[in-house]
Parts: C-alpha cells; sequence; structure tokens
C-alpha cells in the first residue's frame, strides 16, 4: 500500500509538472494585455525560450535572465498600453524586477501584491490613476526600490509601506497624493540602528506632503530646504529630541556626544577615557576655521538634504556657530586610517574659487564623515531639474555659460594639481556641482576615487559609466572630460542626459546668443565621444570652453 501510495504521489507530480505552463507561454498570455504599436515584442514568440538554458542571456527583447529562468521584465520606452496582466506573471517563480517605466499603460494600480517576491518595481512616468489601497502592499516583504512616479495617483500614501522591512527606495513624486503616515515616525524612534532608521528616512523625504524633499532615486536630484526634524514638536516628541544623523556608537554601543560624561571631546590626555575621547573628534584640514567638535554637530539642530549613491547629506546649524554639511560614506571601509588621513590632508590642501573646500573629517572603521561649508542656493541639479517644477525660472543662458566656465576650471584646476590621478573628480554630475548666492559653480565629491572600495566604486561612481570601461574596462585621463561633456549637454538642454534627444531646451535666450550656444554644445559633443581617442583632453576642452560668450561676435560658428 506504501508503494502504491508513493507511485501516485509520483505520478501526480508528474501530472503537474507537465501540466505547468512554460515561461514562454506564460508571456505569450502575458503579452495578450499590452498594446504594442509598434511592435517592440515581437521576439515574444512560444516556438523558443525566452532565456539562453543555464546563462544570463536573454533571446526575447526585455527579458532580463538569470541561470537560464526569467528573472525581470524590462519593457522601457516601448509605447506600450493596455494593462499589466499581473495574475499571468503569477507562474514566473524567479521574477524579482518589473520595470514598464515611460510608457501609457493606465487604470488603476496592478495588484503587485500577487507578485510578493518582487525585489523591484518602476512603474513611473504612465497613464495610472485612482486611489491606491492602503494594503496595496502587504506582504511584499523582499521589496526593496518602488517607483510610481510620474502618474495621476490620487488619495492618501498607503501606510502598508511602513511595513515593509527591506525597503530602500520610495518615489512618489508628481502625483497628486496626500497624507504622511505616521508610522514612519514611530519606527524611527523605536529602531534608531542607522541602517533602518536611514532607511525610513528615504520614503520620509520622498512624501511631499511631510514638507521633505522629493526624488528621483537614491543617486538622483534632492531639494533643498526641508525643515529641521529638531525644530517640530512632533518630531521632537517621537524622537525624543535626537539629532537626524546620529552615527555608530564607537564604543559598547554608546552614542558619539551623547550626554554621559564620557566622550565629550577633547584630546586623549585630558579625559581618562583616552581612546573613546579620540574616536569622536574631528580633524580640520583648515587652519581659517573655529574648531568644533563632533558633539557639537551630532547636538545641533540637523536637517538631511538627501541621500546620494554614497550616503546621506545633513545640514547642522552650529550653536552660535555656521551652518555646515555633514556627509556620510559606508563604501570607505577597506581604507587605512592612515592612507584615508592623508587622502583628506591633501584634499584639504586644494583651493580654488570653483571647489567646495573640504573642511573637516572624522575616521572609523566603519563610517567616514566629511564636513563642508552649506551652500543655501544647493546643487545644479535642483536648479535645473526641480525648479521648474515649482514655478521658479529656468536658468538663461549666460547663468549656464558661467556654470559650465566654472566647472571646467574647478576641473582644470584638478588636473593641474592632482597629475597622477587617471580621474582627478571622478564623480562629476550636475547633483554633485553647488551653486553659491552668485551662481558661481563649486564642484564637491571630488578627488574620492583612491578611497572608495574599487567594488563600490565601479557601481556608483560616473566615471565608471564611461564607453571607455564600460566596452574595456579601463579609465583613462579622458574621462573625466567624457563626465564634462554629457554635464555641459544636461546644462544646456535641461534634461537629464536619458531625455537629451527627447526634449528640447528650457531657456531664455537673449537675441544675439545662438551661434555661441551652438559652440558649446559642440564642445559639449566633442568632450563625450564614445571613442576616448577623438574626445577632446582636459586642455583643449578648457581653451574652447573659454572662447565661448554671451553673444555673438563677428566670427563664424565651429567647424
Amino acid at each position: 500500500m506504501t508503494l502504491f501510495v508513493v507511485a501516485v504521489v509520483l505520478f501526480h507530480s508528474a501530472i503537474v509538472t507537465l501540466s505547468a505552463p512554460s515561461e514562454s507561454d506564460i508571456l505569450v498570455a502575458f503579452k495578450k494585455s499590452i498594446v504594442d504599436p509598434k511592435n517592440a515584442l515581437s521576439s515574444w514568440s512560444g516556438t523558443k525560450k525566452p532565456c539562453v538554458p543555464g546563462s544570463g542571456k536573454a533571446k526575447w527583447v526585455g527579458v532580463l535572465c538569470l541561470g537560464g529562468a526569467v528573472w525581470g521584465l524590462q519593457l522601457e520606452n516601448m509605447g506600450l498600453s493596455g494593462h499589466i496582466d499581473v495574475d499571468s506573471l503569477t507562474g514566473l517563480k524567479g521574477l524579482r524586477t518589473l520595470s514598464v517605466r515611460n510608457n501609457n499603460f493606465d487604470g488603476p494600480l496592478p495588484d503587485l501584491g500577487k507578485l510578493g517576491a518582487l525585489k523591484s518595481v518602476y512603474l513611473s512616468n504612465n497613464k495610472f490613476s485612482g486611489d491606491i489601497p492602503d494594503d496595496a502592499f502587504s506582504g511584499m516583504l523582499s521589496l526593496k526600490k518602488l517607483h510610481l512616479g510620474g502618474n495621476s495617483f490620487t488619495g492618501r500614501i498607503p501606510t502598508s509601506l511602513t511595513k515593509l522591512p527591506k525597503l530602500l527606495e520610495v518615489g512618489l513624486e508628481r502625483n497628486q497624493l496626500s497624507g504622511c503616515p505616521k508610522l514612519i515616525l514611530w519606527k524611527q524612534s523605536t529602531v534608531w540602528s542607522p541602517a533602518k532608521s536611514m532607511r525610513l528616512f528615504h520614503c520620509w523625504i520622498l512624501t511631499p506632503q511631510c514638507h521633505y524633499p522629493r526624488g528621483h532615486n537614491l543617486c538622483g536630484v534632492r531639494d533643498p530646504g526641508s525643515r529641521s526634524l529638531s525644530s517640530t514638536t512632533e518630531a521632537e516628541t517621537k524622537l525624543g529630541g535626537r539629532p537626524a544623523f546620529a552615527i555608530q556608537p564607537p564604543e559598547k554601543g554608546e552614542l558619539p556626544g551623547s550626554n554621559n560624561g564620557k566622550q565629550q571631546g577633547g584630546s586623549p590626555d585630558s579625559s581618562g577615557h583616552g581612546k573613546k575621547a579620540e574616536s569622536t573628534k574631528l580633524s580640520f584640514v583648515r587652519d581659517d576655521r573655529e574648531k568644533f567638535e563632533l558633539h557639537d554637530l551630532l547636538k545641533s539642530s540637523a536637517e538631511i538634504l538627501g541621500s546620494g549613491c554614497f550616503g546621506s547629506s545633513y545640514k547642522a546649524a552650529l550653536v552660535g556657530g555656521p551652518a555646515m554639511v555633514v556627509k556620510r560614506f559606508r563604501q570607505m571601509n577597506n581604507v587605512g586610517r592612515e592612507e584615508f588621513q592623508e587622502h583628506m590632508r591633501r584634499l584639504g590642501r586644494l583651493s580654488h574659487p570653483n571647489l567646495l573646500s573640504l573642511v573637516a573629517f572624522y575616521y572609523r572603521k566603519e563610517e567616514k564623515l566629511l564636513v563642508y561649508d552649506f551652500v543655501k542656493r544647493g546643487s545644479l541639479a535642483v536648479q535645473l531639474h526641480s525648479n521648474h517644477a515649482r514655478g521658479q525660472p529656468a536658468l538663461d543662458w549666460p547663468t549656464r555659460l558661467k556654470i559650465v566656465k566654472g566647472v571646467a576650471r574647478g576641473l582644470s584646476y584638478l588636473y593641474n594639481e592632482l597629475p597622477s590621478l587617471i580621474t582627478p573628480h571622478g564623480h562629476l554630475k550636475s547633483s554633485n556641482v553647488l551653486l553659491n548666492e552668485s551662481f558661481e559653480a563649486l564642484l564637491t565629491d571630488y578627488t574620492l576615487v583612491p578611497v572608495i572600495n574599487s567594488e563600490n566604486a565601479q557601481d556608483l561612481m560616473v566615471a565608471y559609466k564611461s564607453p571607455e570601461f564600460l566596452q574595456n574596462k579601463r579609465i583613462t585621463k579622458k574621462t573625466d572630460v567624457w563626465s564634462l561633456g554629457i554635464l555641459i549637454l544636461e546644462i544646456m538642454t535641461g534634461k537629464l542626459p536619458a531625455n537629451f534627444l527627447q526634449q528640447g531646451k528650457e531657456m531664455s535666450v537673449p537675441a544675439g546668443s545662438e551661434n555661441q550656444m551652438v559652440k558649446l554644445l559642440k564642445v559639449g559633443l566633442r568632450c563625450c565621444d564614445a571613442d576616448a581617442d577623438k574626445r577632446l583632453d582636459m586642455k583643449e576642452a578648457m581653451e574652447q570652453i573659454e572662447e565661448v560668450r554671451e553673444k555673438d561676435g563677428n566670427d563664424d560658428l565651429l567647424s
């Protein structure tokens, strides 16, 4: 009888296996719900498998594979419409990412809860509409990234978002959503380890109704001007008045700067706790500043400015002193203390009108803090991509030219002062260019390649997105010039790099300036030539940029 039962079970399992639809069948069924006017999914045919067996290569357009199985769908910029047939996708057991960005899908939010194993969901820039059910994300415990921006969603932000333990990114911008889930505040006060608290901050800062800046992603654009956490009664009540940028405690789980009488700065000889006192001491690289201690920053009123590729940035208003910006880095734990300190001192010796000078730094094995002056006008990225949405005027041509020249001068200075470095900047992009009150460009996050973990650098830094690295796994002396060229085009068009070819410029153009604008565009194109051998070098780029003027003269266009 036992053998008979086993045989029946095995037979039933075999029948189920044979009758289960293949990945090809599932995707063909899913395709039937989609309107595909450009025939972008013509390769989706049941006669062949979507993935090459045992590999990460895909045979079908828009399919991402891992180990010969479908791992993700990346159906972006295809002009697709219709609806997302979630029910058909439930058969893809390995599906972890779904992206249909920049299409024309409409209707309510798909029932994503049926795909509970998803890690990333990108539905931005479609025509989805209606209220989002409060339990829409219940059970999606693996979800890390959710981007719903640029649709027509209405109603309140679902509180189910606050119950996802792995959530890192939330993009809700450009919808008509309201509300500020208070559960986020409660979680913030009860779970204070930096990793978890910062995860909740990311969700917070993408909620415009909470008066925190909106953004595109962790490495993208952030608005300045978020209100201080310690300035609100509710935040003080929920957070116990703690600063916004608590860091990992260096000893016995105690927070640096806490009023326990044990770690209040000073020298190793002045406290009976030499190692602890030294571990909370800031190291200054400039002599023209009044010194302050780490605990002065930690007890100050602080507000989060945004999150970038390497970590978060905070504005700290020192009591009776200036406002400072504190940047925290966790991708530098492979560099030793002496090497890190020497490199920071090297940065401290750099001085140029178009560089944001490093003021001080703090070293721990697990994370590093870099301290800079606060620049009120914020980043170039905000000026280009966020101000227009808030009804503020776009930058005019003379201002953009001034910014380009400032960026080029700062970059040229780095090339001259650091000839031994292949990429003197390494991470040049619009969010790493700040603007002072007179719109002078100030480069930041420069010269970090030597201290960033190599695996993180290749994943996150702009230099490693260059054509030469993608094709040949190498960067060159012209890689920063490529970044400069991309930035010039972004400044000139007012569009993010991915949208250069889709939209035009948004700036006032004074009469007689058209030829000079064309000159600068041509310089930008020559700087970002995909062939590094044909690309301008830094000296040539600098010379040609300096030749561009606000208005035309009698000279002809560059050939």
